[in-house]
């Protein structure tokens, strides 16, 4: 009987161990190839980290300006999208500079030439890479930022507000078809929208899916539409959640406004920018590189605005940019009637009768096509900070009433979708915050632009609107003192004199009582 027990506990020894083996072999094949894996992954991180650790050490090389609040001679406005910067492109830099002036072909960067140099304003949704071919030391930029939130919204409805400009035709392939005639004979008077980054990518996506939508509808023959609220209405239009979370968003629409003042968006200038922008969507802590360059840059300009914070902006824009760009009118002037008629011509700005304007039109208009309205004002002598505010108001009151127009019958075409600001407080809170969240970058360079926004506000003097203080101020800058500034001093002067003669009075005094 031990014998036999012996047996069977030898041989549930065998099996146990048996068993063991098994099991360690299972462990091995599930552990390993998870240890491998974390391995590559860090492998992967710790590459991506040296790329973008490498690519910032570059970028923040140079020290900040000391004369940053001086204009230089070419004027850089670096337009974040839906910041308002076609108002200001139209209704303050087309007034204070003459077409001759203007970069040719700002807008377009298949076409633009940033080696010409002659030019003083280059007004582009280019990133900051475009300064590698620039002249840096004799470049201003300035820039426009918005609240991230809105403006992911505004990119979205803009998106679908180009886009439904197409459904007048029966199909997307008419579609196609009809904008490539119009393309062939615009090409040598302006640029379409869909050729500007970011439009050249996010119309054409909205397009498609617009027509895709309508003959969806068709095909199941319905006629009426459910729903009141314009951002989830997917029979229509793309819903903004889907729309937030697609692959083409993510690359071009989160936390664009750092992309593009890093120099990293997908029509940078730069040869590294694909692989930085790469490591940076796959391991997110690597942003803070980004973000960080982005604050430097922020640093380095003459000005910067916000949307949210549009009278204060404009304010000061007309008196840090406005009154140095007719400071410098005045002064290129004045050389021009020294040297008179025997200027040979070298020195002369770049005129092109095909320059580009980003107008709120689908494609550019010539410069002979504007209204007398808007002429160039950098042309008037007597141009001052006030007169400039006071062209500005009105030309935004035209110019919004013309996009409010053409918004309204564009957005006709995907009724009953209509964006309005009530429409926007009724979205959901979670996709609010998974848009906080995809635009985290963005979030924290807006609240680094307030900052600097309210040093500007410190430092920024308060707008001049009468004549006649303004022509004190421009007397002041060249030298002149006022008769305000003469009367305080005599004032003073005459005070210590009298302080003198009263103290040389009671020693004459004291001496004599002695």
């Amino acid at each position: 009987m031990g014998f036999g027990f012996a047996v069977v506990f030898s041989m549930r020894m065998r099996w146990i161990s048996y068993e063991f083996k098994l099991a360690l072999i299972l462990l091995l094949l599930v552990f390993v190839p998870c240890e491998i894996k974390a391995s590559h992954i860090q492998d992967g991180f710790d590459q991506c980290e040296h790329i973008v650790k490498k690519w910032a050490s570059s970028s923040l090389d140079s020290k900040i300006k000391e004369d940053k609040h001086v204009l230089r001679d070419l004027l850089y406005f670096l337009h974040v999208p839906r910041t308002g910067g076609r108002t200001y492109y139209h209704c303050f830099l087309r007034k204070l500079y003459s077409n001759t002036s203007e970069c040719p072909r700002s807008y377009d960067r298949l076409r633009f030439d940033p080696r010409k140099q002659d030019c003083r304003l280059l007004v582009t949704h280019d990133d900051y890479s475009v300064m590698s071919r620039l002249p840096k030391e004799k470049t201003s930029v300035v820039t426009i930022l918005r609240d991230p939130i809105d403006r992911v919204f505004s990119t979205y409805e803009f998106s679908v507000e180009v886009a439904a400009r197409f459904l007048v035709h029966p199909n997307l392939t008419s579609a196609l078809r009809m904008t490539g005639r119009l393309r062939a004979k615009t090409k040598n008077r302006g640029v379409s929208t869909l050729d500007i980054w970011p439009w050249k990518y996010l119309v054409p996506w909205m397009r498609e899916d617009l027509f895709a939508r309508r003959e969806a509808r068709r095909r199941e023959g319905r006629s009426s539409i459910d729903g009141n609220d314009p951002y989830d209405m997917e029979d229509v239009v793309m819903p903004l959640h889907e729309y937030i979370n697609d692959p083409i968003a993510q690359d071009i629409i989160h936390n664009g406004a750092t992309f593009q003042i890093a120099g990293l968006t997908n029509s940078s200038y730069l040869a590294e920018s694909h692989e930085v922008r790469h490591c940076v969507q796959k391991y997110q802590t690597l942003g803070e590189y980004v973000l960080e360059v982005a604050k430097k840059r922020l640093d380095d300009m003459l000005y910067i605005g916000l949307t949210e914070n549009h009278r204060e902006s404009a304010t000061i824009f007309a008196n840090v940019v406005g009154a140095q760009v007719i400071s410098q009118f005045a002064g290129s002037k004045a050389r021009k009637d020294v040297v008179g008629n025997n200027d040979s011509g070298q020195g002369s700005l770049i005129r092109d009768t095909n320059s580009d304007s980003y107008s709120s039109n689908s494609t550019h208009q010539k410069p002979g096509k504007f209204s007398s309205t808007d002429t160039v004002e950098a042309t008037n002598e007597d141009m001052t900070t006030g007169k400039l505010m006071k062209v500005y108001e009105t030309c935004i009151s035209t110019l919004r009433s013309t996009q409010l127009e053409r918004r309204t019958n564009s957005l006709k075409n995907v009724r009953p979708a209509k964006f309005t600001k009530q429409a926007r407080r009724q979205i959901a809170k979670q996709v609010l915050q998974e848009i906080t969240s995809l635009n985290h970058l963005d979030v924290e360079l807006y609240k680094y632009a307030q900052d600097i926004f309210a040093k500007q506000q410190g430092g920024a003097l308060p707008i001049i609107v009468g004549e006649e203080n303004e022509e004190k101020m421009l007397d002041k800058s060249f030298g002149s003192p006022s008769w305000e500034v003469l009367s305080i001093s005599l004032s003073i002067f005459l005070l210590l004199l009298f302080i003198s003669l009263f103290v040389n009075a009671r020693r004459r005094i004291s001496k004599r009582k002695l």
